[in-house]
């Protein structure tokens, strides 16, 4: 690690740290439900399990998304931050701001790896997948929230939903490819994201150098120019 960013180091073990903390309750959760959960009835038809699917996508909007549109909502009513062109921002209402753009970039995975997970379920039975990944999505929603609220390392607890979203989409996206073309359709998509996100950890494996005041200076003496 660079010397001008010490502290990374300690913050990354940190972070790491509630990481795997949050994927093996998360995963321990997620097998629980599976396991007690009884079969979900009149789960026959994809029709059927495509509109149960939407329905827990709902479900997890109305106590996951809204609440933070409502919790930044509210405080800007009590705040000179009434006026969104006043510049007013409290602690508490930058954090509720992350959490919800957060949010709104993991729903995506979420709804689109569900509603795929639902259509390709042989049964009620199966469908109990569904409902557990419901439940725990939302659990690691409101984990990352408040672990925020207490310390911006302690996010990391609300990271295994992100995970379980993209090891559902994997699945969700193979069988796609598997059936229209094969096995070797469905690992395409998946080997090409491998590729990204190897990349990805190359080119960020380093983070840049600080800039000095000079050319912070400079910079901003170019952009008022222009």
């Amino acid at each position: 690690m660079p010397a001008h960013f010490p502290e990374v180091a300690v913050q990354r073990r940190t972070t790491i740290a509630h990481i795997v903390a949050s994927g093996v309750v998360s995963g321990g959760l997620w097998l629980a439900l599976w396991l007690l959960l009884p079969p979900i009835p009149g789960m026959g038809e994809p029709f059927a399990r495509v509109m149960f699917g939407l329905g827990c996508v709902a479900v997890a909007m109305l106590l996951v998304f809204v609440p933070g549109v409502e919790a930044v909502a509210h405080e800007r009513l009590v705040s000179p931050a009434i006026d969104p062109l006043a510049d007013y921002e409290t602690r508490r209402m930058r954090i509720n701001a992350r959490y919800l753009q957060n949010t709104l970039e993991q729903s995506l995975p979420f709804a689109a790896g569900l509603l795929l997970l639902c259509y390709y379920a042989r049964d009620g039975g199966a469908m109990r997948a569904a409902a557990a990944v419901t439940a725990v999505w939302i659990l690691t929603r409101w984990a990352f929230w408040i672990g925020y609220h207490k310390s911006p390392l302690l996010r990391g607890w609300g990271a295994a939903g992100m995970l379980q979203s993209m090891i559902v989409l994997g699945y969700v996206v193979y069988r796609f490819g598997e059936s229209y073309g094969g096995p070797l359709l469905g690992l395409a998509p998946l080997i090409l994201f491998g590729a990204i996100e190897a990349w990805l950890f190359v080119a960020t494996a380093r983070p840049p150098a600080p800039r000095d005041e000079a050319s912070s200076a400079s910079d901003a003496a170019v952009s008022s120019a222009s």
